[in-house]
């Protein structure tokens, strides 16, 4: 949101108060040009009580908050709105401050509070929109992006702000145009990152000749990018739909670089052997936005339960919001400390984590929305570890290690990762033993089928690339009366799919489209499916250890990256590593062989049901156990003055 700031309004001054005070309001220009932002708030900020020209206060609350004093900017900001009403820039200028705090309820209430007759010009309005945005208001977001773009038409920001808007409204192909639109406006440093946003929202919409040309222009993009470049990215849209590992981490790495750039550096804190005042234990803190009702929360809500407070203090860092939802709850009573960090800069979070004296810290969002990477460029913590939010390498030379296993992680892959590997014994992902079972229930109850092949696919849209509807397409082919359960993931989804499936020969009745139901409703409705179809190059992951619990066979296509590798380490850990393919070839024909034969298709639900009492990937305690004796071996080498190196299972 760039802004225009006016001149003094006396450019020539005559008393000698005026005259210091243009002189330190020059110096203050001077500081910002170099980028000396704390300087120049300090020039402007004299100037202004030098002189009370609007001008100085405007350019003083700007400085500070491009110096990271967002509290302060707001004060003068508020001060000069009461002193002059219509001051819109004032106004602008405040919500700037209080969005920078993560307060955007009352950025927007701010800027609505402007007199009518003040003037509202295109920054009025996409703060607005911003501030609305942020407040989940999207409609009324919309409307400020409309005005912001009536005033100033080739505002490319502003178009991709209106994508996402969009996007959240669920309406992917509207969202796909306008950041389309944004790109041939041009973004600068941003256009990598909008260019996989793009492909992103395409294949959200299931719009496939649409997103292969943009995967095309994305790839190009990446490839023609210097290793050592620094620049905004699309790390997760990488991560998920390109089967090149040693192009994912580029681009993972090109993003932190980006990351670490921003961010100044804590002083390094050495790792020490903890003393018997803590009890010997070892801290260990987890980082993310996502302590609520989400799936990383439902994966990790029995871990927590079962860490040994004789062996680890583990603290929750939550930057996300409270949902008043029972997993909240359910994550912060299974904590020792849960830490809101909402409303605080990346720099506040790492200094409230570094006064905890986290051993480790564990960064369990990664490159997704919300990222917390800035926090952990900080290097609050000694060592630090990446783990389970994001499903590839974090890029980042301030994460020592990645949690993975022998299956997502193999060590032949370690190429493929900035980290240091530590592999757990069995599967990285935890699950949920105390979760609901699904309740008995009938297709029809769901508005499903009854007494056919009834193959389940409830991934994500974007999951569900060409090639993988083509062979579903073939499945349906081959296998008399099948019916493909699918969700409605998003407003575009249905009528794209229908679309492609009647192209490919099939009648549109034979995909049965779900609504999004809360958690135990979909797993009872889950559970009804004769087979679980995963899709490639990103597979299943939380669904995929929902569908194995309600006792659905999940059949996978292993791939060569981390997001294609999930599924099978699941499967691994409920031995039934026969339901992982190696080719698109030996998928189909695994699904045909069990579509064919429902006494085999009983047998492996009878196994998974046993599993849930058996597998070691259903039992927290055990996780947790597994989880700190890695989290030793960590600590050890530190404290012992030794590198990361690779830890392999015992």
């Amino acid at each position: 949101m760039a802004l225009t700031l006016p001149p003094p309004a006396d450019p020539q001054p005559a008393s000698p108060a005026q005259q210091r005070a243009h002189r330190k309001w020059r110096d203050g220009q001077a500081a910002a040009e170099r980028d000396h932002w704390p300087q120049a708030a300090l020039e402007f900020e004299q100037a202004f009580s030098l002189h009370g020209d609007e001008a100085y206060g405007l350019a003083a609350a700007h400085a500070f908050i491009k110096a990271g004093r967002s509290d302060v900017a707001a004060q003068r900001a508020a001060g000069l709105r009461r002193h002059r009403p219509a001051l819109t820039l004032a106004y602008t200028l405040e919500s700037h401050a209080l969005l920078e705090r993560g307060r955007a309820a009352e950025a927007a209430q701010c800027l609505l509070a402007l007199p009518n007759e003040a003037l509202r010009d295109a920054p009025y309005w996409v703060s607005l929109g911003v501030a609305l945005q942020r407040c989940h208001r999207h409609d009324e977001a919309i409307a400020a992006f409309m005005q912001a773009l009536a005033l100033k038409i080739d505002d490319g920001v502003v178009h991709f702000r209106l994508g996402m808007s969009f996007k959240d409204k669920g309406l992917k192909a509207e969202a796909a145009e306008c950041v389309r639109t944004a790109l041939l406006l041009g973004l600068d440093t941003s256009e990598l990152s909008a260019r996989a946003q793009l492909l992103f929202l395409e294949r959200e919409a299931c719009r496939w000749p649409q997103a292969r040309e943009e995967m095309a222009r994305l790839r190009a993009a990446v490839q023609a990018a210097p290793d050592d470049m620094r620049c905004e990215t699309g790390a997760f849209p990488h991560a998920v739909l390109v089967d090149d590992p040693a192009e994912v981490l580029k681009v993972a790495r090109l993003y932190a670089r980006h990351v670490a750039a921003r961010v100044a550096p804590l002083p390094r804190r050495a790792a020490k052997a903890r003393d018997s005042a803590n009890g010997g234990r070892l801290r260990i803190g987890y980082l993310s936005s996502d302590f609520h009702q989400h799936a990383t929360s439902q994966l990790m809500a029995q871990m927590l339960e079962c860490h040994d407070r004789t062996r680890v203090e583990v603290t929750l860092f939550s930057a996300g919001a409270d949902d008043a939802s029972a997993m909240r709850a359910r994550i912060a009573a299974a904590s020792e400390h849960f830490e809101d960090l909402r409303g605080l800069t990346h720099a506040a979070m790492a200094q409230r984590i570094r006064a905890r004296e986290i051993d480790i810290l564990v960064d369990v969002k990664g490159a997704t929305h919300g990222t917390l990477m800035p926090v952990t460029a900080m290097r609050p913590a000694p060592l630090q570890v990446s783990w389970l939010g994001f499903p590839g390498s974090s890029g980042m030379a301030e994460v020592d290690y990645l949690i993975g296993d022998a299956i997502v992680t193999p060590p032949a892959h370690a190429a493929h990762f900035s980290e240091k590997l530590a592999l757990m014994p069995v599967c990285y992902q935890p699950n949920d033993a105390q979760r609901a079972l699904p309740r008995p229930s009938r297709r029809s109850d769901w508005g499903a089928p009854e007494g056919v092949p009834l193959l389940c696919g409830f991934h994500q849209s974007y999951k569900i690339s060409e090639a993988v509807f083509d062979r579903w397409c073939a499945l349906l082919h081959a296998i008399p009366g099948a019916v493909l359960w699918l969700l409605r993931w998003n407003a575009n989804v249905q009528a794209s799919l229908e679309a492609a499936a009647r192209a490919r020969g099939l009648d549109p009745q034979r995909l049965c489209f779900a609504p999004m139901l809360p958690l135990e409703e979909h797993l009872s409705r889950l559970a009804c499916a004769d087979l679980y179809l995963d899709a490639w190059p990103c597979n299943a992951h939380t669904t995929a250890g929902e569908a194995l619990w309600c006792g659905v066979p999940v059949v996978t296509l292993i791939g060569p990256t981390f997001a294609q590798r999930v599924a099978a380490s699941l499967l691994h850990a409920v031995a039934l590593p026969e339901l992982v393919c190696e080719s698109e070839a030996g998928y189909e024909a695994t699904v045909r062989t069990l579509c064919a034969d429902p006494a085999r298709r009983a047998a492996l639900r009878e196994h998974l049901v046993a599993q849930r009492r058996t597998s070691p990937l259903f039992d927290g305690a055990r996780f947790a156990r597994d989880l700190e004796a890695l989290y030793e071996r960590m600590w050890a080498r530190a404290t012992a003055g030794l590198l990361p190196e690779h830890l392999l299972p015992a």
